[in-house]
């Protein structure tokens, strides 16, 4: 089945094709390179693994509650639309909420594997290319990932948001070489990442927690990479310099903010645009999950050394400013543990698995000889 059979709206031309900008550049310095970063590369590549091998795409999902959604954080909760539904219509709506969502997830990978190969070609120190090379290989894990569980267990898919794809455009068209770290590293992987641990850490289906659990790993080396290479970097920038970024900042910030609806989903169920976007904006829950959805960029972007003000009066402005105060090594630190704690619930439960089958052969062999199996 071709994946544009399985989208809910006509997602345009297969390919989408990103005018490249900027310079490759080569280095002949072999023996140089920072020890957090060649460090954060010995990390890279011990930490690759296999997604047909450590996900057990075997768990059941039903794709009518991927995830265990509550009523309450549904945006048509309360309505005049929500009343009229029957419990299968709220079912459906639950797919094509986890479709739309899961399917952003998936573009961004895409975006993310592309901004990490633009990294190799572009950056100048050699470090950063091979910690870049490692991320090339992840990102399109990812993708994969996000890609099979929405062929194989949401069997719907959502073309890209309009305002991510202006960003990853924006992102990717600019010449000078730190913008794919700042666009893609810092706000397109730190909003992403925030919402993988949001559903991470509400969902009760264990198939999604593997997915993000194993996913967020992954990227809190990611966010440690942009962290190192920009604030190394911005060190050295003229404020006029600074101020160019933090305004690229600023406006994808307030992007992303906006892109965190899915009004199209609403608009698939004949809502009009602008009551859709009403409905959004009144949802105490959405609110909440757009605020927590900065949990990882307000922090980074201070830590960075962009922090001028007004990039300042914007964190006021979308009510996540206080954010900038975030320990952001320690939230990390927790992502890894995630997903490390769960790979140690599962090998223990394959292990008594494991066990129990052996006893239970030698009780029927010994049942069968009348040998009594020793204790």
């Amino acid at each position: 089945m071709s994946t544009r059979e399985l989208y809910t709206q006509d997602p345009g031309d297969s390919l989408w094709s990103v005018p490249a900008a900027g310079a490759a550049r080569f280095s002949w310095e072999y023996d140089d390179g920072r020890d957090r970063l060649l460090a954060l590369y010995q990390k890279g590549k011990d930490k690759q693994w296999d997604a047909t091998l450590r996900i057990d795409w075997d768990l059941e999902v039903d794709p009518k509650d991927p995830l265990g959604t509550p009523d309450e954080a549904m945006s048509l909760y309360g309505t005049k639309y929500w009343d009229r539904m029957t419990e299968k219509d709220r079912g459906d709506l639950r797919q094509h909420y986890t479709a739309w969502q899961f399917s952003q997830f998936l573009h961004g990978e895409q975006g993310a594997m592309v901004c990490a190969a633009r990294i190799v070609e572009s950056v100048p120190d050699l470090d950063a290319k091979f910690y870049s090379a490692t991320q090339t290989m992840d990102e399109a894990r990812h993708a994969e990932i996000y890609g099979r569980f929405l062929h194989e267990k949401i069997g719907m898919l959502y073309p890209i948001n309009d305002n991510l794809q202006a960003l990853l455009a924006d992102t990717l068209k600019d010449s000078r070489w730190d913008m794919p770290y700042l666009g893609m590293q810092v706000l397109i992987e730190g909003l992403a990442l925030a919402a993988f641990g949001v559903i991470r850490d509400t969902t009760d289906k264990p198939l999604p927690k593997q997915i993000l659990a194993y996913v967020m790993q992954d990227e809190a080396r990611h966010v440690a990479f942009g962290r190192m290479a920009l604030r190394d970097y911005y060190r050295q920038l003229t404020d006029a310099e600074l101020r160019e970024r933090e305004e690229f900042v600023i406006e994808g910030c307030y992007l992303m903010r906006d892109r965190l609806r899915g009004v199209e989903v609403l608009e698939n169920y004949g809502i009009p645009r602008k009551e859709a976007a009403e409905f959004t904006e009144r949802s105490e829950f959405l609110h909440l999950f757009r605020k927590l959805l900065f949990s990882r960029i307000v922090p980074c972007v201070k830590d960075i050394g962009l922090w001028g003000e007004r990039l300042q009066r914007a964190y006021l402005d979308m009510g996540v400013f206080e954010m900038g105060d975030a320990n952001l090594d320690l939230l990390m630190a927790q992502d890894e543990e995630v997903a490390e704690r769960l790979d140690a619930e599962r090998f223990a439960a394959e292990e008594a698995a494991r066990k129990a089958e052996v006893a239970d052969a030698i009780a029927q062999g010994a049942s069968a000889t009348g040998v009594r199996p020793a204790p």
